[in-house]
């Protein structure tokens, strides 16, 4: 029999017996049920066979060995598994009789005693039972063989993004990731908090977008006839909280970007950013090595991890290293003197496509050769320190060097996790990097900032000197959850239409 035809045929044996269930007046699809303990905690309970308390617990149900006159099952909730005996002459012959329209999938409420059986397993001896929902639909549970290999289970990796709700319901290994990911977002705004931070919100639709170069998603807003753009940063508005006199600010939330999707990219992603006023880029690589020091502490009990095959030490302090000496250790290349060309034999030199390298000119080469030969080399945690000015149009000019800017990125495992700087504030100098960048867009570079005239006119009345920083949340949980593809870090990951 075909896959297809067999799918059917197993969900139309599932709707006989809802129909049946319905002919017995029994609901299938439950208002609620109040349960008095979760798995784990029942099993913690157990005392000794003769104890007579009764517990009422709820899960779904993953496993059906039926014996004649005696049936075991597990039922399993969020906490993990418990097995159920159920036997005919205690329930009664109408009530035993029900477990014959059970399915695998079903939401059970169950309640009974508990016992141990004779190879030590603590169980429930299931005294009354309650259909809570019924499952139309088989989940990919999987069986196991006699060698241990398990067939039919949900491992195609587009099926498993496409269908998240049944690798969540099947995989606990992949509940446990998204628990984690829940974790590091409440740890990082708990540090925040504790030092200070105000919480704020600021608009997801914005009339302009900025703060990074991207390509934005945009529509349109029709009460207005206007066009708007998901933003692609929280950058801007959170500086204008600063001039507005709140201090210490940041934000937890959803940024959008028009680029292609990869294992370390999504349209859709999350970013911690927080800004301080009276702080510059040292300061806050000291805010940010402390909260994700302490955060791996907290979570692991260890600041020393093994991920991705590496053994990585979040302990303090990180590693300070300076961008355009790492170009020079790793290609032999002095930034500060080395022209377009012989950028490109270095790219080349490294094996990247001559015509994507032919494409590239100025900061984007430059940003080229430092993701090409350098980014690989960074596993430990690690701040690289002052970029060309080129590649930063909003951050303030290293002091004592204008070629430069106060910007530091945090790398680990080869990726960017973190960006910083001393923030400029100078409107006039902001109104020329602008200016700038709106010459590189109108020679064709799509991604170059645009020209904000309100954030100029909020600069214009006085931003306090500040650092800020934006944390990529789905690149640290793929660190910490020992993940390599972002996909498995976001619960609804982007895919293309069905």
């Amino acid at each position: 029999m075909a896959p297809g035809s067999q799918r059917g045929f197993v969900e139309a044996a599932r709707r006989d017996k809802l129909n049946a269930l319905i002919a017995r007046g029994i609901a299938p699809f439950a208002y609620r049920f109040e349960r008095t303990a979760t798995a784990q905690q029942a099993e913690a309970a157990y005392k000794s066979d003769d104890d007579a308390a009764r517990h009422v617990l709820a899960g779904r149900l993953v496993a059906l060995r039926p014996h004649g006159k005696t049936t075991f099952a597990h039922l399993e909730d969020q906490s993990g598994k418990i097995q159920l005996y159920f036997k005919a002459d205690e329930l009664g012959a109408e009530t035993y009789g029900l477990l014959e329209l059970l399915d695998l999938g079903d939401h059970l409420g169950v309640e009974g005693r508990l016992m141990k059986t004779r190879t030590g397993e603590i169980t429930l001896r299931v005294a009354r039972l309650t259909l809570l929902a019924k499952a139309l639909r088989p989940l990919p549970l999987g069986k196991e063989d006699a060698s241990g290999v398990k067939h039919g289970e949900l491992t195609d990796p587009e099926l498993r993004y496409r269908q998240r709700y049944a690798d969540l319901a099947v995989h606990p290994e992949v509940r446990e990731v998204f628990r984690l990911r829940t974790r590091i977002v409440q740890g990082i705004r708990a540090f925040l908090d504790s030092k200070g931070y105000l919480e704020v919100e600021t608009p997801v639709l914005q009339p302009l977008y900025g703060g990074a170069t991207a390509s934005p998603f945009k529509t349109h807003y029709e009460a207005l006839d206007a066009t708007f753009y998901l933003r692609i940063a929280d950058e801007l508005y959170l500086k204008r909280c600063l001039v507005g006199g709140l201090e210490k600010v940041y934000e937890i939330g959803h940024d959008f970007r028009n680029e292609g999707l990869s294992r370390f990219h999504n349209p859709e992603f999350t970013m911690a950013e927080w800004y301080q006023a009276y702080a510059d880029y040292n300061d806050m690589a000291a805010v940010t090595e402390a909260m994700l020091s302490g955060l791996v502490l907290d979570l692991f009990k260890s600041s020393v991890l093994e991920r991705h095959g590496a053994t990585l030490s979040f302990e303090r302090p990180f590693a300070r290293k300076d961008y355009y000496a790492l170009v020079r250790e790793h290609t032999g290349a002095d930034l500060a003197r080395t022209n377009d060309t012989e950028l490109r034999g270095v790219l080349q030199r490294h094996h990247a496509p001559a015509a994507e390298v032919a494409a590239l000119s100025g900061a984007k080469l430059v940003d080229e050769v430092f993701k090409t030969c350098v980014e690989p080399k960074l596993v430990q945690p690690t701040f690289v320190f002052d970029y060309p000015v080129a590649l930063s149009p909003l951050a303030k000019p290293k002091r004592g060097d204008p070629t430069k800017v106060e910007r530091w990125e945090l790398f680990v495992q080869h990726r960017e996790l973190a960006n910083a700087f001393s923030e400029l504030n100078d409107p006039d100098e902001q109104r020329r990097r602008f200016e700038q960048q709106a010459v590189l867009r109108a020679a064709g570079d799509v991604e170059a900032q645009q020209l904000d005239e309100d954030f100029l006119r909020a600069l214009e009345y006085g931003m306090p000197p500040a650092g800020g920083v934006g944390l990529g949340v789905d690149r640290l949980t793929m660190i910490l959850a020992d993940q390599t593809n972002i996909r498995d870090v976001i619960l609804f990951p982007m895919l293309r239409p069905e």
